[in-house]
């Protein structure tokens, strides 16, 4: 199991190298269109301090994007008691814990490192889940916190963000500003795929990075519980009763437990998330190793 994870790390590194080469080619033909080899570091400049800030900012703006209203132990004992205890088993600070009134099954975990988490769920899960499969599930997204996926979910976000107004800012400069006719077609033309395809490839990327997330949660929250079973149980329930959050945004369903967005073809080929089935799958095959 613990190779699994070291190898889900891995990947996830080899993926974020691929966002740094999307950003530099993004520059590089900037500078050859316009004749500016300053113009490369410009970009890549640019990108990192919008993902910088996105990094600070983004767990306030999903609170808000999902309408998550912040709890103490008095107003829901059983929710708040079982992220404490998650969190005196992890030995981490706990984390603010938040709810969101939505009947559709889910959580979600976000904030910049362990001493800014927030987790929450909504009203719709706990109603679903017994205590063994809820605790099951918050620890999933306290192997979020753990991993320091929230962190990487963010900067994630800033990045594909940071690459579609790059590209849409090139692409309207080229069509409505300078003419430079000095360009060499071939270079032209690569630039202009580079440009258009940029933003789609930065969203596959996105899409590996949160699934592996996804994956090392479950192995993570299994560890923390030694019952993989219960979260097992949670992932088939999901199976049975979930449904569409009313609160949806592509830009925040990366952080969910699962894919808050109305189900569809075209929504399942470009999940976040890896299928329910294959999550138990993975739980049941490896459960005498947690």
């Amino acid at each position: 199991m613990y190779k699994a994870i070291a190898k889900n790390k891995l990947n996830t590194m080899l993926i974020m190298a691929v966002f740094v080469a999307i950003i530099t080619a993004i520059g590089f033909f900037a500078s050859a269109y316009f004749g500016d080899a300053s113009i490369t570091l410009w970009v890549m400049i640019g990108a990192f301090i919008y993902a910088l800030v996105q990094y600070f900012a983004a767990g306030k703006l999903a609170v808000a994007m999902t309408g998550a209203r912040e709890i103490q132990k008095r107003d829901n004992p059983r929710l708040y008691r079982i992220v404490e205890n998650l969190a005196i088993t992890t030995g981490m600070p706990t984390p603010k814990v938040y709810i969101i009134d939505d009947a559709a099954p889910n959580a979600f975990a976000t904030g910049r490192d362990p001493k800014h988490a927030i987790v929450a769920a909504t009203t719709g899960l706990m109603d679903i889940m017994d205590d063994r499969e809820l605790e099951a599930v918050m620890a999933h997204e306290m192997g979020h916190v753990q991993n320091y996926d929230i962190r990487l979910s963010m900067i994630t976000f800033g990045l594909v963000s940071a690459i579609g107004i790059m590209s849409d800012i090139i692409l309207r400069t080229m069509i409505f500003g300078s003419d430079n006719r000095n360009t060499h077609p071939l270079v032209l033309i690569i630039g202009l795929v580079v440009v258009i395809l940029s933003p789609f490839v930065a969203m596959i990327v996105q899409m590996g990075v949160s699934r592996q997330r996804e994956y090392l949660a479950d192995a993570t929250g299994a560890l923390t519980t030694r019952d993989s079973e219960g979260l097992a149980l949670a992932l088939e329930k999901l199976q049975q009763h979930g449904k569409p959050m009313i609160k949806q945004s592509s830009a925040t369903a990366h952080m969910f437990f699962s894919n808050p967005l109305k189900a569809g073809s075209f929504a399942k080929m470009f999940s976040t998330h890896p299928p329910l089935e294959d999550r138990v799958a993975r739980l049941r095959g490896n459960a005498d190793k947690f």
